[in-house]
């Protein structure tokens, strides 16, 4: 096996330990477990070591045809795990709960062959708003419940993108509700994930703010929301207040409503019942 430049290595104690006088590179490759994802050079793995549950991906080069192919298709190409290890640990310094790394490497010059790895803990006894809220629309929850998750997504969207973070994708199911916390949903813990695209600047361009905006707004266009429910969404995520915020950026806001129109319409062939005017 070709061992490359080392470009960085992080373990735990735990990893540290266990891969002591062994390479690690060499190890993660030959780790298994329960499949989840082989597809374009990155693999998701479910492991069990010493009875606890953590998550590999892997990454082992696209290729430049598939990088160039991203690059004409005006797509950031995703060439290894340092997006998703370094957007973790960022927003866990931010208060936000999101993957817990514990390992992580990257190896190789050569961005279209590099290696690189990511274990993080296994985020167990949760539920995803997709699935949780699904059918809202016939049943809806309490106020305070969908009042409180409505307020910590937005929060969670303001953070993350005041201090120069998008997703690139930014939807309910990809927000991992603590089911412990169900039982008081006025503080609801969700955790974000799949974090693999995600980017970190000096400052979100406003492009890639209104593609997280929208593509959070288009999955939860069939649970129910109300018009005040968005304008909740939109009070707590601006620092102007919701009159001065529609006053001074409703073009951004038309543009949110329009981008997710255009992925409804795309998923479903007919356009979303209500959208906020």
């Amino acid at each position: 096996m070709q061992k490359g430049v080392l470009l960085m290595l992080y373990l735990n104690a735990k990893f540290a330990k266990l891969w002591r006088g062994k390479d690690p590179f060499v190890e993660v490759l030959g780790l298994d477990g329960k499949e989840y994802r082989s597809k374009e050079g990155r693999r998701t793995v479910q492991l069990v070591i010493d009875d606890k549950s953590y998550f590999l991906k892997t990454h082992q080069g696209v290729g430049w045809k598939e990088i160039f192919k991203n690059l004409l298709q005006l797509r950031l190409p995703v060439i290894g795990a340092s997006n998703e290890y370094f957007a973790a640990n960022r927003l866990r310094d931010l208060g936000i709960d999101t993957l817990t790394p514990v390992t992580f490497g990257k190896r190789g010059l050569n961005p279209a062959q590099q290696l690189s790895f990511l274990i993080t803990e296994d985020i167990s006894n949760t539920v995803s708003l997709e699935d949780y809220c699904a059918d809202w629309k016939t049943k809806p929850p309490a106020y305070v419940h969908k009042k409180a998750l409505i307020e910590l997504l937005a929060h969670v969207t303001k953070i993350m993108h005041q201090t120069g973070i998008n997703h690139r994708d930014y939807y309910l199911c990809h927000f991992l509700l603590d089911k412990n916390s169900i039982k008081n949903m006025t503080s609801p813990k969700c955790y974000l994930i799949d974090l693999h695209r995600a980017q970190i600047r000096n400052k979100v361009p406003r492009r890639w703010k209104i593609k997280d905006l929208a593509g959070l707004y288009f999955s939860a266009m069939d649970i129910g929301l109300s018009a005040r429910d968005l304008y909740r969404f939109i009070h707590r995520y601006s620092d102007l207040g919701l009159s001065h915020e529609l006053k001074n950026n409703m073009h951004e806001w038309s543009s949110v409503i329009s981008v997710a129109s255009r992925l409804y319409l795309k998923e479903n062939d007919v356009l979303p019942a209500k959208a906020l005017k």
